[in-house]
């Protein structure tokens, strides 16, 4: 890509913000420590191998989970430069068991749920990991936030977008009029844009599933993963089966390549293990904007009404077709499904 001919991130919003007259400009602060966020994680990623980030932190978060180094560093660069943005009066973070309440801009009217660094048991193998979030607009910004300001619908998202540092680094957004995506650009450190208007293909030949819990998954999923794995000249399957576990790796490929993720319940983790507010809601909105599917088994995953910070939900999401099948199968053997 030419430098003189690239559309960078910023220009790209201004952009967009030029065609929406009534735009405040409140976006383009917000993207832009978004931005900057993700490229100070970039830097710490790529050198992670010659300092001391790598491993663990020795403290678990409020899930449970064994910290990592870096997801700490992440968290804490994040809420830094959100919270100096002045357009944002809390974050809720993977990372942290209640909001953060961003002091002297308690009458701001965005809200970031945020995964600082997705897919972080893949950081010591130097496999993809990336930040996912998402942005609510409060309607009354005339008293200070509160938790019940957490607790809204995927449908009421205004923007949700994700970093992968990957091979190269990326950012994937959406408004609510499409999907984009931007690549950094090392020389020139800017993302600029590189993947206009995503689609995800209707039909893929992908499925992404750990099959490790195959004996704990529902029958209808364990029906799905044998259809998959079935020979039918037709369907052109079986398909493959490329699971990474990282949940950002494995959606980005299927979002260009066409096929499904699924986290479903298990015997284990009865309500999946995947977060609503910050991993479920932002991929789902996401995917609709490109074409394709997201539900929990039983519903639209932005139709569940969040009731608690870090409430978990199971995920079938990706390509239109492979996902309707998911959840025909499903209802076909008695676990009732909604799109």
């Amino acid at each position: 890509m030419g430098n003189s001919r690239a559309l960078t991130l910023e220009q790209f919003i201004s952009d967009q913000q030029a065609i929406h007259k009534e735009a405040t400009g409140a976006f383009s602060r917000i993207f832009r420590s978004l931005e900057l966020g993700a490229k100070m994680v970039n830097r710490d990623v790529r050198k992670a191998g010659l300092i001391d980030i790598l491993g663990n932190q020795g403290s678990t978060n409020v899930q449970g989970e064994e910290q990592k180094k870096l997801d700490v560093i992440a968290d804490e660069i994040f809420i830094h430069n959100l919270s100096k943005s002045g357009e944002v009066c809390m974050v809720v973070s993977e990372e942290k068991d209640a909001p953060v309440f961003v002091e002297g801009s308690e009458n701001a009217a965005y809200i970031i749920c945020i995964d600082p660094l997705d897919g972080s048991s893949n950081i010591d193998v130097n496999a993809s990991i990336g930040t996912i979030f998402s942005v609510f607009k409060r309607d009354n910004t005339n008293s200070a936030p509160t938790l019940n300001d957490c607790f809204r619908k995927g449908t009421e998202q205004v923007a949700a977008g994700y970093f992968i540092y990957g091979s190269s680094t990326m950012l994937v957004y959406t408004t609510g009029d499409g999907v984009n995506g931007f690549t950094l650009d090392d020389g020139i450190q800017e993302f600029c844009l590189s993947h206009p208007e995503i689609k995800i293909p209707e039909d893929g030949k992908i499925f992404s599933i750990n099959e490790g819990n195959y004996a704990d998954f529902p029958t209808g999923v364990k029906t799905f993963v044998e259809y998959c794995k079935t020979k039918d000249k037709e369907s052109g399957r079986p398909y493959g089966a490329r699971y990474i576990g990282s949940l950002i790796a494995d959606f980005h490929r299927n979002l260009l390549k066409g096929g499904i993720f699924i986290y479903p319940p298990t015997e284990k983790t009865p309500n999946g293990k995947l977060r609503l507010l910050y991993e479920c809601n932002p991929m789902s909105f996401i995917v609709e904007q490109a074409g394709g599917r997201s539900s929990t088994g039983k519903m639209r995953v932005l139709e569940v009404q969040p009731t608690e910070l870090h409430q978990r939900v199971p995920l079938f999401i990706g390509s239109k077709n492979m996902v309707e099948k998911a959840m025909d199968l499903m209802g076909n053997l008695g676990e009732k499904t909604s799109l």
